[in-house]
């Protein structure tokens, strides 16, 4: 069961929402309100969902997920999921989730870091 969920707005204005835990059927209706929710009412440039805290996925919330990434694009707010287990990346994948929505923390850090460069 999934433990706790927290939501918090960066500096830029960014949503970062991180669940933690096991991620299954138990957790997917409030994990689903919290993301609508976020894309809907909030609707911030950005919503980065930190999935390093989490365990394991069951496929409802993995289509959850996948379905995130076209309501996310129908309001105009880019999608990333950082952090997530290789596991976990390869469900995102099979389930329609794009490639560039998925970011590592090596990722993270070779993109800021060639942005500063820039």
């Amino acid at each position: 069961m999934l433990q706790t969920v927290d939501v918090r707005t960066d500096s830029d204005g960014s949503v970062v929402v991180q669940p933690h835990g096991l991620m299954d059927d138990a957790c997917a209706v409030h994990f689903q309100q919290v993301l609508v929710h976020a894309v809907r009412r909030v609707r911030p440039l950005r919503l980065i969902l930190d999935l390093g805290d989490v365990s394991t996925m069951d496929p409802i919330n993995v289509g959850t997920l996948a379905a995130l990434c076209d309501l996310a694009d129908d309001h105009h707010v880019v999608v990333f999921m950082d952090n997530s287990s290789a596991e976990i990346a390869h469900q995102l994948q099979a389930a329609g989730v794009p490639p560039q929505r998925l970011r590592t923390s090596i990722q993270t850090a070779t993109t800021f870091q060639e942005a500063r460069a820039n």
